[in-house]
């Protein structure tokens, strides 16, 4: 009789040589990833304990954490994190929303379909730059096309300054990123609503289930992983919202987020030190979001499971 209790530790023994062997093929792409990446970050982390500027970027001295302290007493810094929070906390949901409706309607059955989910995505195609210059253009208000159309629908009585404005600008800035990553998260939840086990659907529909029944019963159970997932990378994306912010109203330090902030000190002001200090304070933000919603929800994602 074979005793395969024998055979155990050899396939653990083989296990752990295989694991060995892909270390030749990882290793080139770790090495890239370093120094792409890796190295650029432990200097910025450097580069924020000193006091380093453009003109003596080599020769800068340490000094501590005073970067970090001057950063809590700055009330711009601060400013910009509440810009960063507002726009994330207020896009992301309402672009789960809309992504899940646009989401639903692409998964029905309807003439034209595979058009529709091209045309769905090509907000987010486009570059942000080039949409972020286009919304600039159409929210202008002298000459922008959204101020006319509201005119003419007597909607507005005078061209209202949707940038120029800094009770305006935020909700400008939230309703363009809206626009443009709504097809991001449409097509994630998509991917998730494919994936789901079709016998639900076909047994609801054989009962003559209501659809809104079907949805809050069946649907959005089964997706809240798939919405979890898309709501932390796209959350984590908007923390670090940075081209659209800065070209909608050109640095402003009313709108500008930690993203703005850090490049306004470091190219604007040649203010490397700091600069790289407040670039530092970011990374952790966004570190320290990712583990609490990953604490948070670990164990609703593995009693979904």
């Amino acid at each position: 009789m074979i005793d395969f209790n024998r055979l155990r530790p050899k396939r653990k023994m083989d296990g752990d040589i295989n694991k060995l062997r892909n270390w030749p093929f990882l290793l080139p792409c770790l090495f890239v990833l370093m120094l792409c990446a890796g190295w650029p970050l432990i200097r910025t982390i450097f580069l924020g304990f000193t006091d380093a500027t453009l003109e003596n970027l080599h020769d800068a001295d340490f000094i501590g954490i005073s970067n970090y302290i001057d950063l809590c007493r700055d009330h711009d810094w601060w400013k910009a994190v509440y810009n960063t929070f507002i726009i994330a906390f207020v896009s992301v949901p309402l672009e789960t929303i809309l992504g899940l409706i646009i989401a639903m309607i692409l998964r029905s059955h309807f003439k034209g379909k595979g058009f529709m989910r091209v045309v769905v995505l090509i907000p987010w195609t486009i570059p942000t730059i080039v949409s972020a210059r286009m919304w600039a253009w159409m929210l202008n208000d002298v000459y922008g096309i959204i101020n006319d159309l509201l005119m003419r629908a007597s909607i507005i009585d005078s061209p209202i300054p949707w940038i120029a404005s800094n009770s305006l600008s935020i909700i400008s800035i939230i309703l363009v990123d809206v626009w443009k990553a709504t097809p991001y998260m449409a097509l994630l939840l998509l991917a998730g609503l494919q994936s789901l086990p079709q016998d639900c659907f076909e047994a609801a529909e054989v009962d003559s289930i209501p659809m809104r029944r079907t949805f809050f019963k069946i649907i959005l159970p089964l997706m809240k992983p798939t919405i979890i997932v898309a709501m932390i990378f796209r959350t984590l994306d908007a923390i670090r919202i940075f081209d659209l912010v800065y070209i909608l109203s050109s640095g402003s330090s009313a709108t500008a987020t930690m993203s703005v902030f850090a490049r306004k000190q470091l190219i604007d002001y040649a203010d490397v030190g700091y600069g790289s200090a407040a670039a530092t304070a970011l990374l952790f933000f966004i570190a320290f979001l990712s583990i609490i919603y990953v604490s948070f929800h670990r164990k609703k994602l593995q009693g979904l499971k």
